[in-house]
């Protein structure tokens, strides 16, 4: 059996984390300081090139996310390749509405960072491979879950075709959207088809980037170009599925000239473009965030449309409320413990829900007069200090009791 750095263990565990990416790691360095025995199962290494977490997407961390990640101990490391968002700029293509929003006049540093995946995970398993009480199974994957109220039993199988079966006090679903241990411990998933795709590569344009982030709505659907670290940009353009199709079968220069034409000139003329890729959008959420000795983190309990850039920063404030409530309780799979974690969560994670489902909606809606009022909701937006500042407010959630890591405190 592949142990990862640790050699063998004994196979009962406090907690088993099933799934290695961003949020996974997250919750498994949160508990490295805990007396606990925690097993983190990846399928694929962290620094392999088809490690689909750790791409070359962007994520923009609110400043919430960032100080959960100078909690954990990787921001230094994360820091030289994070770009700050200093500015928002937010418009309604074909229509008047637009609003702008400065962090100085927010007076706060930054509205968040903007970092590729590749990059964060990259941070987070340099971490890990240094926490003596988290135990790494990398490359391994797993095969079976039974879950029963005195624990969960997990058969894990290695990359030579080696299985095992571990025991865990409770363990967790970071396992993504087609979550293996959501379907084991039997609570529903339901999904809406946005019908879009998302379009996402990094471009080089005539004006290096001054700190901005724009959000462009078009009829078929939002354009984010973000600062980058590089002086470029990343884009994330989300569009129908027909759409997408044509746009990732044209070469580059086609693909930049299309770009200009749904983003207009505001950096100027983008030059170049890096590698395309693209992925289709939905809203998932889970029917429940705990069960059985279980509990649900990031995309396995919700998966957003990336409009409002919330899908990250809500699953690591998953993992980091979980963590500091399991960190010390004598049973971290007690039922009534899950159920605590679960209400604490509810507020956040339905307020991020209804939040970013609802712009998806409004600014693709072709209904007569909505375009009228949701520009007017900008230009009210745009005159409103208070609203300016409430937004500012988003990256510590949408209610519920923030984490102790987003606040600057330790997990217990």
């Amino acid at each position: 059996m592949s142990a990862g750095k640790h050699g063998a263990a004994p196979h009962a565990y406090d907690v088993a984390i099933v799934g290695g990416g961003l949020v996974g790691a997250s919750l498994a360095l949160a508990l490295a300081g805990a007396a606990r025995r925690v097993l983190l199962i990846e399928g694929v290494a962290p620094d392999a090139s088809a490690q689909p977490s750790f791409d070359e997407r962007t994520t923009a961390l609110g400043n919430a996310s960032r100080r959960i990640f100078e909690g954990l101990g990787v921001w230094a490391d994360l820091a030289p390749a994070a770009a700050p968002i200093r500015a928002i700029h937010v418009s309604d293509a074909g229509h008047f509405g637009a609003a702008r929003l400065a962090a100085e006049a927010q007076q706060v540093e930054a509205f968040g960072y903007v970092i590729t995946n590749r990059d964060i995970g990259a941070a987070l398993w340099r971490a890990l491979r240094s926490a003596a009480t988290v135990t790494l199974r990398v490359p391994a994957r797993v095969t079976a879950v039974e879950v029963a109220p005195d624990g969960a039993a997990v058969t894990v199988q290695d990359g030579a075709g080696n299985e095992e079966v571990v025991t865990a006090r409770l363990l967790v679903a970071a396992d993504g959207a087609q979550s293996l241990v959501r379907a084991a411990a039997g609570i529903d998933n339901a999904v809406v088809e946005y019908g879009q795709v998302a379009i996402t590569a990094a471009v080089v344009a005539d004006r290096p980037n001054d700190g901005t982030a724009y959000e462009r709505f078009t009829a078929d659907g939002p354009v984010a170009v973000l600062p980058l670290y590089t002086g470029g940009y990343g884009t994330v353009w989300a569009c129908s599925e027909q759409q997408a199709a044509h746009l990732l079968a044209l070469d580059d220069a086609a693909y930049l000239a299309a770009l200009q034409a749904r983003f207009g000139w505001r950096i100027g003329r983008f030059r170049r473009v890096g590698a395309r890729a693209s992925y289709p959008l939905k809203l998932a959420r889970a029917a429940a965030t705990v069960g059985v000795r279980t509990v649900l983190i990031g995309n396995a309990a919700q998966g957003l449309h990336p409009v409002a850039g919330q899908g990250f920063n809500l699953g690591l404030r998953d993992a980091a409320l979980l963590a500091e409530h399991i960190a010390a309780a004598p049973d971290p799979g007690d039922p009534t413990l899950l159920a605590g974690y679960s209400r604490a969560r509810a507020a956040d994670r339905g307020g991020v829900v209804r939040f970013t489902d609802t712009l998806v909606r409004v600014f693709s809606s072709r209904l007569p007069g909505v375009s009228v009022l949701r520009d007017l909701g900008l230009v009210l937006f745009d005159l409103s200090p208070p609203a300016k500042r409430a937004l500012a407010r988003v990256s510590l959630g949408f209610g519920g009791p923030t984490p102790r890591l987003a606040r600057g405190l330790t997990v217990s």
